[in-house]
């Protein structure tokens, strides 16, 4: 069975890519499944937000000396993770021990989650754009 694309296949499945980060579950809301996306959004914002509770803003911190890995995953989560790592670049939220490690592991799931979400978002548009033709 051969399948046919609709024309305006790559700028929705781009719009469900980017409403996807910019905040989770965006994506689902936009492809009609509210119930999904709300609970995408509590379960990524409640584990970003356990992780600054736990570690302060300072484990956003990418000029800090944290691995490389740590600010990638970190980077996928919302928007407002980079305005963040934007107010602890000077340094004035220093976080050390315990408290910063277990803070970066809750940001980078969250990040690595929201990025999950996003894939799934768009193979989801991309399977609702492509359809099937007759034949």
């Amino acid at each position: 069975m051969a399948h046919r694309r609709q024309e305006n296949h790559p700028a929705s499945i781009l719009a469900v890519a980017v409403a996807s980060w910019l905040a989770p579950g965006a994506g689902y809301f936009l492809l009609g499944e509210k119930k999904r996306a709300i609970i995408i959004f509590v379960t990524i914002v409640l584990t970003l937000c356990t992780g600054l509770y736990i570690g302060s803003i300072g484990v956003i911190n990418f000029k800090g000396p944290a691995a490389l890995y740590v600010k990638a995953a970190q980077i996928m989560n919302p928007p407002i993770v980079l305005i963040l790592g934007r107010y602890t670049a000077a340094g004035a939220y220093p976080v050390h021990g315990w408290p910063s490690e277990i803070g970066q592991i809750y940001t980078m799931t969250s990040g690595l989650l929201n990025l999950l979400c996003i894939v799934n978002a768009v193979y989801l548009a991309h399977l609702r754009e492509t359809k099937p033709t007759g034949g």
